[in-house]
């Protein structure tokens, strides 16, 4: 599907034409599904927020604006809700753990409750800690690296395809590709 078709799609969406929604899903489906399993690397939940990608798209479609590239844009909405999959079963989870470990009543519990919960509040404050830091190194990237990464990185995208996406010339993007490697490396990321 090339840019005017997608934004036709979009356009009758926008509408109320579910037929634009299929030519979407039926054209992108795999590439948001596979977007989303590289990052929570679970069939059902991939299935799943992919399945609610396409109603989000759907609820979406008018704050959607033409000409930006919208392979580019599908990336980073499937990417973000994933993202926000997993932050909040991350917080169910220890949300669970800490009830779970407050629910034991006897003396010699309290003692292994504590460790216990000692070291899910260390592991909760590394895993935010990784993630500011992930966070921060992004930060540092301009506008237009940050979203050739994420093209190259969790779209799978070419160098050619991102160039024809962004409309600049190849050569800018491997550029621009290579410089913002090295200021992620220089922040400690492969």
């Amino acid at each position: 599907m090339n840019e005017q078709q997608f934004e036709n799609a979009v356009s009758r969406m926008v509408q109320g034409d579910k037929g634009g929604l299929k030519e979407i899903y039926e054209a992108y489906l795999g590439y948001i599904y596979r977007i989303v399993y590289e990052i929570l690397q679970n069939k059902e939940n991939a299935e799943d927020v992919t399945s609610e990608f396409f109603i989000k798209l759907w609820d979406k479609a008018e704050q959607f604006k033409p000409g930006g590239g919208h392979k580019g844009y599908l990336a980073t909405m499937a990417r973000n809700m994933a993202i926000d999959f997993i932050r909040k079963h991350r917080r169910e989870e220890l949300t669970a753990l800490l009830q779970d470990t407050q629910a034991a009543p006897e003396e010699e519990e309290k003692g292994r409750t504590q460790l216990y919960k000692d070291a899910v509040t260390d592991e909760l404050e590394q895993n935010v800690i990784q993630e500011m830091t992930v966070q921060e190194a992004l930060a540092k990237l301009k506008p237009a690296e940050r979203q050739i990464v994420s093209m190259k990185v969790l779209g799978e995208l070419t160098f050619k395809e991102i160039a024809q996406i962004m409309e600049i010339p190849m050569g800018t993007v491997t550029w621009k590709y290579q410089n913002a490697i090295k200021k992620l490396r220089r922040c400690g990321y492969e």
